[in-house]
């Protein structure tokens, strides 16, 4: 990971744009409707350091290479993160491509390396984001305090809540009837075969890799776990493996990713008391 994403809340921030045209035009678009304050300085007051006093973001736009260079000096002043159009050994940050919806941002950045390519999966990203989806986390976050109350442990809450978003959206009294419930459903079980070649592996096991909270994979497979499952998900002893303890996990709501499964394993598991799921790699 050669750059780290953050996100900057907006509430009461003050955003400074400096410049005029298309770059700061398509600076200022970026904040359309959010709450932030946008301030516009123009070529003049853009090299007042006292204009850029108390901004959360600056952005530097215009295709002007002596008013971006003396505004990027007279910016630095206010000690803000600074990202200057077109240039980035000047800046900060660079500007993503975004998605934009509501409560839900999703952002893909090449480092200013490939902006293009940016583009292109976000148009990707774009028509898989549900419209409704910044609506289903306003509800979530409405209900915040009440799903940690119910959940107070972190892998029973996780769990509570991916399967919750599994089928369709929630809605405010299919969620708080999930929450009188209170309690998280099994867990599962994935077996992912390992193929042959990393492109082979299927969107199921992927998304299972992704999505569990243990992980087990023989010194071959250690590449996939690194590049496909969550930097904070249990890593577990391959060469130890037993059926026992990964029901335990399972039951307990923690969903566990087993890569190259022996067939020991893969039987002893057969019809216990949880689900248990096999990938196999797609075909050439």
């Amino acid at each position: 990971m050669k750059s780290f994403p953050a996100y900057f809340p907006l509430d009461g921030a003050r955003i400074v744009i400096a410049g005029s045209g298309e770059p700061a035009e398509a600076r200022a678009r970026l904040f359309a409707g959010s709450p932030a304050e946008i301030v516009r300085l123009d070529e003049t007051w853009g090299l007042d350091p006292d204009a850029y006093q108390g901004a959360r973001l600056i952005f530097i736009a215009s295709h002007d290479e002596d008013f971006a260079r003396r505004a990027e000096v007279a910016a630095r002043t206010a000690g803000a993160p600074v990202n200057v159009f077109d240039r980035p050994r000047l800046s900060d940050f660079n500007t993503p491509a975004i998605v934009d919806r509501g409560s839900v941002v999703a952002a893909v950045g090449t480092g200013g390396a490939a902006p293009l390519l940016a583009q292109i999966l976000r148009a990707e990203l774009e028509s898989r984001l549900p419209a409704g989806v910044g609506e289903t986390a306003d509800l979530l976050g409405a209900r915040r305090d009440q799903i940690r109350k119910a959940f107070p442990d972190l892998a029973d809450r996780r769990f509570f809540l991916r399967a919750v978003l599994s089928g369709q959206a929630p809605t405010a009294s299919s969620l708080d009837a999930a929450l009188a419930q209170r309690q998280a459903p099994n867990g599962r079980i994935f077996l992912i075969d390992l193929p042959d070649s990393e492109d082979l592996m299927s969107l199921r096991a992927v998304q299972a890799l992704g999505a569990a909270e243990a992980v087990a994979a023989p010194p071959k497979g250690e590449g996939l776990l690194a590049r496909h499952a969550r930097r904070d998900a249990a890593r577990l002893d391959h060469r130890a493996l037993a059926a026992g303890p990964l029901t335990e996990l399972a039951r307990h709501g923690r969903s566990v990713a087993v890569l190259a499964p022996t067939a020991d394993l893969v039987a002893a598991l057969a019809g216990g008391p949880v689900e248990v799921l096999r990938a196999a790699p797609e075909a050439e």
